[in-house]
């Protein structure tokens, strides 16, 4: 009778710790599966979808961006209607960041007669070290001080690189969460230039 009770005490005490180590187990597996199936543009090689989806900003008026250059003078989104625009969000200190910047600089060159434009929005970085990265890699579109994460806040930033397309029409059509590959640019650049 001792024993049963002792037995039917320590079951009693393990219940809330096997619920909540249940509990725990559950949500780990559904942030695992989040990742799997929240669509990041950009990250699928295979996919003939443009990597749109799952940012409150898909389809939605781009928020405007007034922020000053490098150079020291002020640059604004709307300045840009009529014209596809590609919003980078980076860093120097960032490898994806820096991995993609080749791929940028070649899609501003082929898509110039297209009247496309990069805004590089700097995120978490030094003036000196941006720009010593920039004129590194032969990037010479405006680069953006985001000294207050002004911009970052308004496009709801959680990493990056993260990046904007946005048409002619200033709507947000195609968006990457972290670097994207060469065809993943190539794709996002087909939603905001006709006949890309």
């Amino acid at each position: 009778s001792r024993c049963c009770r002792a037995v039917a005490a320590e079951t009693s005490e393990r219940r809330p710790q096997r619920a909540i180590l249940v509990l725990g187990v559950g949500i780990l597996i559904l942030l695992v599966l989040s990742l799997f199936l929240l669509p990041l543009g950009g990250r699928d090689e295979t996919d003939d979808a443009p990597g749109v989806g799952g940012h409150p900003l898909y389809e939605q008026p781009a928020p405007e961006i007034a922020l000053a250059t490098l150079d020291g003078g002020r640059q604004t989104l709307s300045e840009l209607r009529g014209r596809p625009v590609l919003i980078n969000f980076w860093a120097s200190w960032c490898p994806p960041c820096r991995d993609e910047f080749p791929l940028m600089v070649e899609a501003y060159q082929r898509y110039a007669g297209d009247d496309l434009e990069i805004l590089g929005v700097i995120r978490d970085d030094t003036s000196e070290a941006a720009a010593a990265f920039a004129a590194e890699q032969g990037a010479d579109w405006p680069m953006l001080v985001d000294a207050t994460g002004e911009a970052w806040d308004a496009y709801r930033g959680l990493g990056v690189p993260a990046s904007f397309f946005v048409d002619a029409e200033g709507i947000v059509r195609a968006f990457s969460l972290g670097p994207f590959s060469e065809a993943g640019l190539e794709r996002q650049l087909a939603t905001i230039i006709p006949g890309a």
